[in-house]
């Protein structure tokens, strides 16, 4: 909260900043884009940006970026990054979660038990301005609109009706106690929503009824199944690595916390594939027993590296762990995180460490059809001004949009105009990737050991 003068701001003196803002950057000027500003190879940028990773793995990545446009852009925050840094910004700092897109928005357990929905994907969370997570948002209801028949005129009512949600939601939060604000958790769903399908869903998904899907049992020891070459275990010299790393990892954790963990034992460690931008990045999973059978942890151990938007946001306070980086993002925009959220690090690489299959769940492509598109786009605007006004200043950013759509206006056409730069860019990506299929042979299975 700004201080001047050893004077905490008013809620108006604070909007007055927001006001301001709008002579860096004016709120129908977010719809500007021009691509004649890249002065960088979208390919190469790509190629670059998977620098470290298990380079076996990177043909799989490829193939799921080249699936539909909608992949494409989820596979490609560093060309998003790039491009949004060329382009005027507000200067409103909040916590970004990053790679704000309709699929990274889920279901999982709260301390407390509950399901809840909330933004839960962190892998690129980061300090920076606000409107970029408006932005990648907005124009993934576009993508993942077209992904499920939608028109364009309901994929730009969507943007809309997203916009004007999370304006009105943060008009709302920059009126409310600091404490209230704090404790605020979204909970309205509709009955027959898309978010009330996902909620049924994760209902469903608990440990215990995962661990008979996932696990395999021989000589009265469980074991994870495998599923190569997207899941398979790893070797002992890896396992007692990530061991290690796990003791580690419980020294993150509140001591009351810990001493729940501390009474499960590791069983068995895979290494796994999974998601579409975090291919290639090193993903353990740990099968840990408690009680026995029948007291089941699925714990993930992901690899963290620097966010996509670090080389363009040099003053953002980031903490030497990446996986703590991710850790502190998570807990900054989310009202209730998991229980056992922590970081990590093996050598020289840095992870965050995650419950896996505790009732988690996400939308299908499919459930954003029609109104569904339209009713989802509503939640999303309500979380992702939640999130931001936890960590930033929701006087500052109201502000700065004020009462008029004019902001939703400029957001709705670079939503368009940037969704179709997407489709662009996804057939260059495509004929790059044919090109370089045809020129190197097939690739071998990935080793969980690099």
């Amino acid at each position: 909260m700004p201080i001047t003068r050893n004077r905490v701001l008013t809620r108006e003196e604070r909007r007055q900043i927001g006001r301001r803002a709008r002579t860096q950057a004016s709120r129908i000027g977010q719809a500007e884009w021009n691509p004649s500003a890249r002065n960088f190879d979208l390919v190469e940028l790509l190629l670059a940006s998977e620098e470290g990773r298990v380079s076996d793995l990177l043909s799989i990545k490829h193939q799921r970026m080249c699936l539909t446009p909608f992949s494409f852009y989820r596979g490609a925050v560093p060309l998003m990054a790039a491009d949004l840094a060329l382009h005027p910004r507000t200067e409103i700092i909040t916590q970004l979660c990053g790679d704000a897109h309709v699929h990274n928005l889920g279901s999982y357990a709260a301390p407390d038990g509950r399901v809840i929905f909330d933004l839960n994907d962190f892998d690129e969370t980061i300090q920076g301005p606000f409107e970029w997570d408006v932005k990648r948002m907005a124009a993934s209801l576009v993508l993942a609109g077209r992904t499920a028949g939608d028109s364009d005129r309901q994929c730009k009512d969507a943007v809309l009706q997203f916009v004007a949600s999370y304006r009105d939601s943060m008009r709302q939060f920059s009126q409310m106690a600091v404490l209230d604000l704090a404790r605020f958790q979204v909970t309205r769903f509709a009955r027959k929503s898309p978010v009330a399908m996902v909620l049924q869903k994760a209902e469903r998904i608990t440990n215990q009824k995962s661990f008979s899907k996932l696990t395999v049992e021989r000589e009265g020891k469980h074991y994870l199944r495998e599923q190569k070459p997207l899941q398979f275990a790893a070797p002992p010299s890896v396992t007692s690595k990530v061991k290690q790393a796990i003791h580690d990892y419980s020294l993150t954790l509140l001591p009351e916390r810990r001493h729940f963990f501390d009474q499960y034992h590791v069983e068995h460690v895979g290494f796994r594939v999974v998601g579409c931008g975090s291919v290639g990045m090193r993903d353990y999973v740990a099968l840990m027993l408690g009680g026995g059978p029948d007291d089941p942890l699925f714990l993930q151990v992901k690899q963290a590296t620097k966010s996509a938007y670090a080389p363009y946001l040099p003053d953002a306070r980031v903490p030497a762990n990446q996986g703590e980086r991710v850790a502190e993002g998570q807990r900054a925009m989310q009202m209730q995180s998991d229980i056992f959220l922590g970081w990590t690090s093996m050598g020289d690489r840095d992870y965050l460490v995650r419950q896996l299959r505790d009732h988690k769940a996400s939308i299908e492509d499919d459930e954003l059809k029609g109104e569904g598109l339209a009713e989802y786009a509503r939640v999303c605007g309500e979380l992702l001004a939640k999130g931001h006004a936890r960590a930033g200043d929701p006087c500052v950013i109201y502000g700065y949009m004020g009462n008029s759509p004019k902001f939703d206006r400029g957001i709705a056409r670079f939503a368009m105009v940037y969704a179709n730069q997407a489709d662009t860019d996804f057939e260059k990506f495509k004929r790059a990737m044919r090109s370089k299929s045809q020129a190197k042979p097939k690739a071998k299975t990935a080793s969980a050991g690099k």
